[in-house]
């Protein structure tokens, strides 16, 4: 008979893995989101939650049932090199390249920016960035102490100010929920939310991250796969119920916030606005000194990460030295400031995304299917070359591929040859079809030459 988690076991679980995931996309991104939707909130919640929410909770989930200690577990059947350049590619997008850097713009964006005079924007920037990743350095040296702090105290009373917004806005909207639709939202708003989902990055992490949600459960005694993965479910469904709520809320007050702002150019500048219209000046210092906290340990973790599993692939390199690596790159990318960062990182996720998320199913389905190389090489290869179709669309040069893809200049949308031809690549999807025929293919190929799974 299975012995249950205790009430403090369960309630530990669920805080971790609520706080693993709660960091500067889960602030900004739901609120923007809310204001590009305007009417079309509601569906667009649910493909926002699709992708933020349901994601990451299934990645967990396949760790559990593999029993990965890494995420080199997960991708074995690719092989050392292909796993070896994955990883690399993860970690340098969840650190130095995009995570890290946006968090130290996003608390930029939150404190100084609403302070400093235009012309003396980019040398505060600098400053405050340059601080806040030395800072970032010397926590993650010092990161039992600080997360303990940080876990217990501080988040949780940005949280309860968040939910004291999320009441004023009911009592007191700023204006209703019958806001403009903009373009990208009016047809298929699903499938646009759920691309903004992307931005949270939390699938990726998961991947990187969520074996210490693993290691927690075994480290309590629950061993079996099955179990594990029982006891993810559980808990990661209250986590993530609870980060819905947070994300349902930040939709609807960035639709109600147009009532009194126009739309913004990113959602730190909403979030900022609607704090400052509920509690004045005391709303915008408050956000000013606790929405850099909020986000100050996703830059601690993602940062720590990537500096523990590169000293383990380069042991010669000490885990200092690749930390302050990590930081340093990141320093000089967040000087792009949060709009360019943004602009650079979705191309960026919307070629990693499906990958991820072809990489999650299989592993869910290895019980049954196995874990072949034929199969992963085929499914991934193929939904890999969708991804990149879809990608090219958002890369700021797109206009210079001769027409390939599509492109808007001057306000005016170009339409490019692979989204003209190709089923769902004017939404971004393309990539399913190329993976539903590199499964079917990798499928066929693994019965007929019998391919024998990597875990036997």
């Amino acid at each position: 008979m299975e012995k249950k988690l205790t009430w403090r076991q369960n309630l530990l679980m669920v805080s971790l893995i609520f706080g693993m995931f709660f960091g500067a996309g889960n602030l900004i991104f739901p609120v923007h989101l809310g204001q590009l939707a305007g009417a079309a909130w509601g569906q667009a919640t649910f493909g926002f939650i699709l992708s933020a929410v349901l994601l990451p909770l299934l990645a967990l989930v396949a760790l559990g049932v593999t029993r990965s200690s890494s995420v080199f577990d997960l991708i074995k059947p690719l092989g050392p090199r292909v796993s070896t350049f994955f990883v690399v590619v993860l970690h340098f997008c969840l650190g130095p390249l995009v995570v890290a850097p946006r968090t130290a713009t996003v608390a930029y964006s939150f404190s100084l920016e609403n302070w400093l005079p235009a012309g003396s924007q980019q040398l505060g920037l600098v400053i405050f960035s340059f601080i806040y990743f030395v800072l970032v350095y010397w926590a993650c040296l010092k990161a039992d102490a600080i997360t303990s702090v940080i876990g217990k105290y501080l988040n949780p009373a940005f949280l309860i100010l968040l939910a004291v917004v999320f009441i004023l806005a009911l009592v007191w909207p700023m204006g209703d929920l019958h806001q403009h639709v903009t373009t990208a939202y009016r047809s298929t708003p699903i499938l646009s939310s759920a691309i903004e989902g992307y931005n949270t990055v939390d699938a990726l992490a998961s991947l990187v991250l969520g074996v210490a949600i693993v290691h927690a459960i075994e480290n309590m005694g629950y061993r079996k796969p099955a179990h594990v993965a029982k006891i993810i479910v559980k808990t990661g469904t209250w986590a993530l119920i609870g980060l819905s709520l947070v994300y349902v809320g930040l939709i609807m007050l960035g639709t109600t916030s147009l009532g009194k702002e126009s739309l913004s150019l990113n959602g730190a500048i909403a979030l900022t606005q609607i704090m400052t219209n509920y509690f004045g000046s005391f709303g915008q210092v408050f956000l000013a000194v606790m929405g850099p906290v909020a986000v100050f340990t996703t830059a601690m973790g993602e940062s720590s990460s990537f500096a523990h599993d590169f000293h383990r692939a380069f042991k010669k390199v000490s885990y200092e030295r690749w930390l302050a690596l990590a930081v340093g790159i990141a320093f000089l990318v967040a000087l792009l400031g949060l709009d360019k960062i943004i602009e650079w990182a979705v191309p960026v996720l919307l070629i990693m995304y499906p990958v991820a998320i072809i990489l999650i199913f299989l592993n869910l389905v290895s019980p049954w299917i196995g874990r072949t190389t034929v199969l992963f090489n085929w499914a991934i290869g193929l939904t890999l070359i969708g991804s990149i179709g879809d990608g090219l669309t958002q890369v700021p040069f797109a206009k210079m591929l001769n027409g390939f893809v599509t492109y808007t200049a001057n306000g005016v949308q170009h339409i490019g040859w692979y989204q003209a031809h190709v089923p769902l690549a004017s939404e971004g999807f393309s990539w399913i079809l190329f993976a539903i025929a590199g499964l079917m293919i990798g499928f066929g190929l693994q019965i007929m030459t019998k391919a024998v799974s990597v875990d036997q």
